[in-house]
């Protein structure tokens, strides 16, 4: 199979075409998204090496469960032992041993064919197309938020980051509250997810200081971390959702002297997100920038990695 494998450097190859274990389905990948995890794990994020990504749709080929065969899917990304004391509280996102497609001990979603347990598949309702499906696991990890946290209407929140993440917090978060604004640095991106996600915009600026309930940190670089700091009111609560490879540096006597909550968001619940998806809560669609072909991978990661750009797409379907 026709794999984008990372070893020090990227690389197209001709790979094995994995084989499921009986607990595991073999899935045809459709498409693939890159997202920033993936851009940091080429930095030395994770120390990871194989075949990254895990954005993906795909048709389920073998599997021992017949009834997900030929079937539509999307798959959380960790795969728990099931067996240990976290797996049994329920907190398999944080199994010790777990292994996480594309980022940790699995390879991923950049290839013909992938291995995902069948616990963690979910099938995809017809009436939502691929280019939809694909943002299923970013947007189940903007969802968490609203699981680890009471977020209600009266809530002043900011999202820092005017990517891709920012984009999709901003659009859940609104869904529940009516003061939600993103804050950024790049005057098209702003523009660009004002018009078509219909999230308000404006540059960051530290005459906010102090002035919101909640900020969520979505920028993919340490300075959000400070930025965040900065912004959120005393007794207010910074979630965080970035990962990145360099290391901030902050003053978190600050958390303390203005007992800040600050709380660490991973992944999340794929059904609200496949909800949304079916209706009209949200459309991440025009947040897609271009959708290479597989053997285009290594530009596509070029792409994926400027600063201007958005979402990128592997079709690996042609």
């Amino acid at each position: 199979m026709l794999a984008l494998t990372f070893n020090g450097q990227l690389n197209l190859e001709d790979r094995p075409k994995p084989r499921p274990r009986a607990d595991e389905a073999l899935v045809r990948v459709r498409l693939a998204g890159i997202c920033n995890t993936d851009v940091e794990i080429v930095r030395g994020y994770m120390g990871f090496t194989g075949i990254p990504g895990h954005e993906f749709v795909g048709v389920v080929e073998e599997c021992a469960n017949r009834r997900w065969l030929g079937r539509r899917v999307v798959g959380e990304i960790n795969a728990a032992c099931g067996a240990c004391d976290y797996c049994k509280r329920g907190l398999g996102r944080h199994c010790p041993t777990r292994t996480v497609t594309g980022i940790a001990g699995r390879d991923g979603a950049f290839a013909e064919y992938l291995t995902a347990p069948i616990r963690n598949l979910f099938e995809i309702h017809k009436s939502i197309p691929d280019n939809k499906a694909v943002f299923t696991e970013p947007l189940a990890a903007c969802y968490e938020i609203l699981e680890q946290m009471d977020v209600r209407m009266k809530h002043r929140i900011a999202v820092i980051g005017d990517g891709k993440l920012g984009a999709l917090a901003a659009a859940v978060l609104g869904t529940v509250s009516d003061s939600v604004i993103l804050l950024g640095k790049h005057e098209d991106k702003m523009a660009r997810i004002q018009k078509t996600m219909n999230v308000r915009t404006a540059f960051y600026s530290s005459q906010q200081h102090q002035s919101f309930d909640i900020v969520v940190e979505c920028s993919g670089s340490p300075w959000g971390l400070a930025a965040a700091t900065d912004l959120v009111r005393p007794r207010g609560a910074i979630v965080l959702k970035s990962t990145y490879h360099e290391k901030p540096q902050i003053d978190s006597s600050l958390w303390v002297v203005n007992e800040i909550t600050v709380l660490g968001s991973r992944c999340g619940p794929f059904t609200p997100a496949l909800n949304a998806l079916r209706g009209r809560d949200i459309d991440p669609t025009p947040l897609i920038d271009a959708t290479y072909p597989a053997k285009d991978a290594l530009p596509a990661f070029e792409h994926a990695q400027k600063t201007d750009a958005f979402k990128i797409l592997l079709n690996f379907s042609d």
